[in-house]
C-alpha cells in the first residue's frame, strides 16, 4: 500500500478534526473500552476453523465510539457523532488476536482509499469560504453511492446497547474441510434497536451514551448476537460500498457478553490498535482494497497514539 496515500489520509482526517489531538485516534476519537466474553454458536465451526469459533469461550475487549475525530465531541451531536463505531478484539492467546471493526451504517462512502481521500479533501475544502457549489457538492454529484451514504439518515441511538453494527468489508471464511464462503459480520443487540428523534437527542447530555451504558452494565451484562451475512454468486465481495440484499442468509456466529468498563489507564489498553485484517487461520480478507488501506492507517495512527502516551 502506498505510504503517501496513508499519510495523506491521516493528514486530511487531522484537518477535519481541527488538527492533531495527541493521544487520540484521527477518527472515532471519543470512545471507551469494555471487557467480556464471546461464546460461539454451533454454526460458527461449520463456517470457519478459526479458534474462537470452536472454543467454548474467548475473552474479548470491545470499544464503542463516536464517528468524529474530536475527543470532546458530544454524544448527541447531530453532525459528528454518527455513525457510531464498535470494535471487538478476540484474545486468542498471548499477543494473538483477531478483530471485528464495525460501524452503525450498512455500507461505506468510498470503494478505494484514493476515492476516500478525494471525498475527504472535498469535505475539508467546503468550509464557509468555499465557492458555490462547494467541492463536496461537486463530488457528490458525480459519486451517487457516496451521496446516498451521506444523505441516508443516521439517527442517534438511545444506547450503544440498542444499536446494530455492520462490518465494512467482507471476509472469506474457511472451515476445517476447506470449504470457503464470503460474508460480512453484523453485531445485533439482544435488547433491540431504538433511536432518538432530533428533539429527544437535543435534550441529552454530552456524555449520555457512556453514562447510559454504565448504568445498564450496573444492572447486568449487555449482549450482542454476532451473525455473518453470506454472499451469493454475483454479490460483490471486494467493494465496501456494495450493500447486499437483506434476503441473504444470516448465519449465527455467537454471542458477545459485555460485563464491565476497562481502565483506559492500563498500559495494555492505552496502546491497543484494532486491525481490519483478520490475521487468523480460517478468516481472510476477501480482497477488498479498503481492508489494507484501513489496516495501514489504523497502524500508523496507532503508533502515533503510542508515542504520545509514552511522553
Amino acid at each position: 500500500m502506498s505510504s503517501a496515500l496513508i499519510t495523506d489520509l491521516l493528514d486530511v482526517l487531522d484537518k477535519l478534526s481541527g488538527g492533531v489531538h495527541a493521544g487520540f485516534r484521527p477518527a472515532h476519537a471519543k470512545g471507551f473500552l469494555y471487557s467480556g466474553t464471546f461464546a460461539p454458536a454451533p454454526e460458527a465451526a461449520k463456517l470457519t476453523r478459526a479458534p474462537h469459533a470452536t472454543r467454548p469461550s474467548t475473552p474479548i475487549t470491545v470499544r464503542f465510539s463516536l464517528s468524529g475525530g474530536i475527543p470532546t465531541l458530544a454524544d448527541n451531536d447531530p453532525k459528528g457523532s454518527s455513525p457510531q463505531g464498535f470494535a471487538v478484539r478476540f484474545h486468542l492467546g498471548d499477543h494473538v488476536h483477531t478483530d471485528i471493526i464495525a460501524h452503525s451504517h450498512n455500507g461505506f462512502p468510498a470503494r478505494t482509499g484514493e476515492e476516500f481521500l478525494e471525498f475527504l479533501r472535498a469535505v475539508a475544502a467546503s468550509g464557509p469560504d468555499a465557492p458555490t457549489p462547494p467541492p463536496v457538492a461537486q463530488f457528490l454529484a458525480t459519486h451517487p453511492v457516496t451521496r446516498q451514504f451521506v444523505e441516508t439518515p443516521k439517527p442517534i441511538p438511545s444506547s450503544f446497547a440498542r444499536q446494530a453494527f455492520f462490518a465494512v468489508t467482507a471476509f472469506k471464511f474457511t472451515n476445517a474441510e476447506g470449504t470457503s464462503r464470503f460474508g460480512r459480520f453484523r453485531l445485533v443487540p439482544d435488547a433491540g434497536t431504538e433511536f432518538l428523534s432530533p428533539e429527544q437527542a437535543a435534550t441529552k447530555t454530552a456524555d449520555f451514551l457512556t453514562a447510559e451504558l454504565s448504568e445498564r452494565l450496573s444492572k447486568g451484562a449487555v449482549t450482542f448476537r454476532v451473525v455473518v451475512q453470506l454472499a451469493q454468486d454475483g454479490d460483490e465481495v471486494t467493494d465496501a460500498t456494495a450493500v447486499w440484499p437483506e434476503s441473504r442468509e444470516l448465519v449465527p456466529f455467537g454471542t458477545l457478553t459485555i460485563t464491565e468498563r476497562v481502565d483506559e489507564l492500563n498500559p495494555e489498553m492505552r496502546k491497543i490498535i484494532f486491525d481490519p485484517i483478520p490475521r487468523v487461520d480460517g478468516i481472510d480478507s476477501a480482497g477488498d482494497p479498503l481492508t489494507d488501506v484501513r489496516s495501514d492507517i489504523y497502524l500508523l495512527s496507532g503508533r502515533r497514539r503510542r508515542a504520545a502516551a509514552a511522553k
